[in-house]
């Protein structure tokens, strides 16, 4: 068997920034995004979501292009939103952009805190503007 550890934090808005993810939701995008990193062998190190937003560090092998990687996960978790909360005031969606930076284990300790301690950072805006780039223009 082939050594790899491909370290990746990613993140992507809603479609239009929406404040759509409340904690039901996010029970759901998180549940879905897990049971499908299984199917890909890529473990979920850390998920946590804000009300526009998500933050997610995974190991994703070699063999997964990160632009499919994410592919899947927004699928996913867009269609069993739409599926379990068919009431929303618009349809659950994704923007198409979203952000990745690679990091290395000796950093892991910091990535996984930093997306674990999302709602604190935001309530008090400490966030760490690299870290929450979705495009260019952020």
């Amino acid at each position: 068997m082939t050594f790899w550890r491909c370290y990746y934090h990613v993140v992507w808005t809603t479609k239009n920034r929406a404040p759509l993810i409340t904690a039901e939701i996010e029970r759901v995008i998180v549940d879905m995004m897990e049971e499908k990193a299984r199917t890909l062998e890529s473990p979920l190190l850390a998920v946590n979501c804000v009300a526009d937003h998500i933050h997610v560090a995974a190991c994703i092998p070699p063999k997964i292009a990160v632009a499919e990687w994410v592919r899947h996960m927004k699928g996913v978790s867009t269609h069993e939103v739409n599926s379990r909360f068919p009431s929303l005031p618009e349809h659950f969606r994704w923007q198409n952009h979203y952000g990745v930076l690679t990091f290395g284990a000796t950093v892991q300790n910091f990535v996984v805190d930093y997306i674990r301690r999302q709602k604190e950072r935001h309530a008090c805006q400490q966030i760490e503007p690299y870290m929450e780039q979705v495009t260019d223009d952020d």
